[in-house]
This record gives C-alpha cells, sequence and structure tokens, in this order.
C-alpha cells in the first residue's frame, strides 16, 4: 500500500461505517481543477464505494476566481441536500492532521456524469424531454437557499456582475497574453449589464456534465466549488452556454432542451418570472467566463503543481469560447483559412513533418489507447488531439498571423513597423482604457476573422465554429 493509499485508510478507519479495510483507491480521468477518486472499502456489510475529491496535489489552489474551498463546497452540498435538492451525503472533510490537503470524502452515487451521452445517448431520450424543466426547478431551489441560516452568507465572496466582468478581466490581464476578444467580450458586458438583479447563493457551474442523472431524473449535481453570492440569473445563462451542448446546437439548454422548458420549471418553482434577456447577457458571459477558465489552466500547467497533458489542452479551448462571443455578439463575414496539411508527394522532405507528428497521434490513439484504460487511456486521447492542433497550426498559423498583423497595421496607420505582438498589445490596451470604441473601424471584422481562424486550427469540428461559418454564408 502506497504512503497516500495508507492515509486514506487511516481517515476512513475513523469514519466509515463498519470499516474493515481499504480495498482500492483510483483516481478517474475527469475533473480539470480537482482530483477525484473512487474509494472501494470492505465493511461489516459488504463492499462499500466512496468518492473523495481533493485539490491538485492536496494543494488548494486559486486558479479559479472565487473559489470558496473544499470544506464550503462541502457544506454548499449539505445545504443544497437540506432543501431537496439531490446530492450525495458528505461523510467527513479532510482535517490537516490527516495530511492529505484539502478535501473530503461522500457518497458515491451510481449515474451518467458525462454530457456528450446526456445530450445524445439513447437511453436518455425519455429523461432529455423534461430534464431541462428539471433543472429550471433545481437551480430555483438552490436559489431559494437560507444564506443565513446555513452560515454560506459567511463563508461565500459576494459578487455583483460589473465586479464579476472585472474580476475575471483582472485575472486573464494577469496570464500576459493578449487575447482581443476576450477584452472586447468584457466591454461588452460592462456596457449591457443587467439591471438590479437579485442576490442569492449561485452555484456558478451548473452544467450538462455536472449534473448526474439515471435514466429518469437527476441524481446529483455535482463540482460547487465556484458558488458565490450574486445575480442568479448566471446560473441559468450557464447552463445555456455552447460549450456545455456538446455538439447539440438545435437543444440550447445543456443540449438536451428548450429556452422554454427552463425558464418555465424556474417560474414555477421560484414563483419568479425570467426574462430571457437577462439569461442572454450571462450566455455572453459565460462563454468569456470559460474562455477566461481556459487560458488560466494553461497557466497553471506553467507554475504547478499538477502539470498534466489536458492543462494545456484544455487552454487551446479558449478559441471556442471566443468564437462563441463571436457569434453572440458580433456575427458576420469572415474568410477561412484552409487548414489541412498538403500531401506527401508535394514536399521534399522524407519524412514529412506532418508524417512524423500522424505517426506520434496514431500511436497514441491506436496502440496505447487499445493497451490502456481509466486515467492513462484519457490522457493519451488529449495528447494525440494535442498533436492535431500543432498540425493545423503549422500548416494555417502562419498565414492567420500574416493576416492578423495586415488588419491590425490598417487600424494602427501609425504603427506600420511593428510586429504582431505589438500590433495585439495596441488593440487590447486600447479596449482596456477605453480610447478604442467597439464600433471602430475593421475591429469587428479582425476580430471574426482572428477568432474564427483561430478555432478553425485548435478545434474545427466545435460547433461554434460551424455556426460562425454558417453566419458567414460559408455553409
Amino acid at each position: 500500500m502506497s504512503d497516500f493509499d495508507a492515509k486514506v485508510a487511516a481517515v476512513l478507519q475513523q469514519h466509515a461505517p463498519g470499516y474493515q479495510g481499504l480495498t482500492s483507491v483510483e483516481r478517474l480521468s475527469g475533473g480539470a481543477s480537482q482530483e477525484t477518486y473512487r474509494l472501494v472499502v470492505a465493511t461489516d456489510k459488504g463492499s462499500v464505494q466512496y468518492a473523495m475529491r481533493r485539490a491538485p496535489g492536496g494543494v488548494p489552489s486559486d486558479t479559479i476566481v472565487g473559489h470558496p474551498g473544499l470544506d464550503v463546497e462541502a457544506l454548499l452540498m449539505q445545504s443544497a441536500h437540506a432543501v431537496g435538492v439531490p446530492e450525495p451525503e458528505v461523510l467527513y472533510v479532510l482535517q490537516e492532521p490527516d495530511d492529505l490537503g484539502a478535501g473530503f470524502i461522500m457518497q458515491w452515487l451510481e449515474g451518467e456524469a458525462l454530457g456528450a451521452r446526456i445530450a445524445r445517448a439513447p437511453g436518455f431520450a425519455a429523461l432529455r424531454e423534461h430534464l431541462a424543466y428539471d433543472c429550471g426547478r433545481i437551480l430555483a431551489q438552490i436559489h431559494a437557499i437560507d444564506l443565513e441560516a446555513t452560515g454560506l452568507n459567511q463563508r461565500l465572496e459576494p459578487i455583483e456582475p460589473e465586479a464579476f466582468v472585472h474580476q475575471m478581466w483582472d485575472r486573464y490581464q494577469t496570464y500576459n497574453t493578449p487575447q482581443p476578444m476576450i477584452d472586447y467580450a468584457a466591454r461588452w458586458l460592462l456596457e449591457n449589464l443587467p439591471k438590479k438583479p437579485r442576490s442569492t447563493l449561485v452555484h456558478n457551474d451548473f452544467r450538462n456534465g455536472n449534473v448526474m442523472v439515471d435514466e429518469s431524473q437527476v441524481v446529483a449535481v455535482l463540482d460547487w466549488e465556484v458558488a458565490h453570492i450574486g445575480d442568479p440569473m448566471r446560473d441559468l445563462g450557464w447552463i445555456c452556454t455552447n460549450s456545455w451542448r456538446f455538439g447539440v446546437t438545435e437543444k440550447p439548454v445543456g443540449g438536451f432542451g428548450a429556452y422554454e422548458d427552463l425558464f418555465r420549471g424556474y417560474e414555477e418553482e421560484s414563483g419568479l418570472e425570467v426574462d430571457p434577456e437577462h439569461v442572454r447577457f450571462w450566455e455572453v458571459f459565460g462563454s468569456y467566463w470559460w474562455a477566461v477558465g481556459c487560458l488560466g489552466m494553461a497557466e497553471h500547467y506553467r507554475t504547478g503543481p499538477d502539470q498534466t497533458v489536458e492543462r494545456p489542452a484544455i487552454g487551446r479551448r479558449t478559441s471556442e469560447c471566443q468564437v462563441d462571443c463571436v457569434n453572440l455578439i458580433i456575427p458576420g463575414a469572415v474568410d477561412v483559412i484552409d487548414t489541412q496539411p498538403p500531401v506527401a508527394a508535394d514536399q521534399i522532405d522524407m519524412p514529412t513533418l506532418d508524417e512524423l507528428l500522424v505517426s506520434v497521434r496514431d500511436f497514441l490513439h491506436e496502440d496505447v489507447m487499445a493497451e490502456t484504460d481509466g486515467r492513462l487511456n484519457f490522457m493519451s486521447r488529449v495528447a494525440g488531439n494535442s498533436l492535431d492542433i500543432v498540425r493545423r497550426e503549422v500548416v494555417a498559423g502562419g498565414e492567420l498571423r500574416s493576416r492578423e498583423a495586415q488588419r491590425l497595421s490598417a487600424m494602427f496607420p501609425q504603427a506600420q513597423n511593428e510586429g504582431l505582438a505589438d500590433l495585439r498589445w495596441r488593440l487590447v490596451n486600447g479596449l482596456r482604457d477605453g480610447s478604442i470604441d467597439l464600433n471602430a473601424d475593421g475591429l469587428q471584422a479582425y476580430l471574426r476573422e482572428a477568432v474564427v481562424n483561430q478555432v478553425g486550427i485548435d478545434q474545427p469540428k466545435y460547433t461554434g465554429f460551424k455556426t460562425a461559418c454558417r453566419n458567414a454564408g460559408l455553409v
């Protein structure tokens, strides 16, 4: 038994009813911001499973803005369970003497949490008929939790919409990377803030992929790690954000339902009317928020402690969120660059760079994945997909950067001799200090071309890329 497993066993011996021994500890593939483990325990009533959530490396992370701490996450789950929200029972919150870092152990529940399966699998067809409505009702229950009685008002950060936009904007700026669409979206949000919203508990990550279901109902609401006190419509906008529709664009609520059903469930449970435009603001914010969150994963890869192959891959997903912002607030014409590698016969090197990349990708996707399972299998798929990004970058990256420089030079004629990095910084600094208007000549066309072509490199199968092409009349 490893030292880590021994420490887990010592905790379970003290807190698991009827404990007789620790059978296994398995780290699961999901959870990019927190570690999740399946614990199998022998008890006097047979084998029992628990789940353990732990900060990466056991060290609390500030990667995500407003993280309340895993002890507060446990309190949130307990408070939600008390008002009827489907939740697992929390067994124990880890303490410093346990020497396992920040985290907690909870009841293991069986169910499906993979968003793509919930949105698409035939076995969940009947559930999908009412799942958006059910989510609306559950969100209303969450928003009605008494913050004072539970003590959550003393443990959670209150965030007003304006402060939330600035908070994420400030976080992004610490990464020292000029991403003009993020700055543009921040400005748009600040100019379109909701008027006098309510203030309630906000789950802040309620989406397809963070609800566990069976074929008839929601089994559990997962991942409370970014909860705060603020505008409850944030939750309704987030579950509608395109990143969490898993390719089912015609069903805006998580890829499984309609806006109207979500709103009806919320209204019937809460007795309050939902303003669709208010929700749309938070849908735009959702893509902006996740664009910054993805960059945070890349930054976390650089700074540790959990430097997995998954983090930089998620970092590249920022372009997906940025293209969703384009589609929501500045759709229009765009010229898409071809990212297909040339055939080997057209190149003089043998093997070509692309052949080398493909050989490694295929080794990961075919040989390694065939011989592995669990987390290693998942990471092998991620690694292979990252090589495909490199392949497309090699083909189209130079052309994209050249076009960017041309458009930015036209916008800043006084900076004709500056390189692309300096030109981008000119733009983002102008957006940040307000000296560049959101309707400035050439700005929206530049953003569309830069963002749409970047996501064409990073993930050409993403639905936001296809939507952008359709908006431009290309498909």
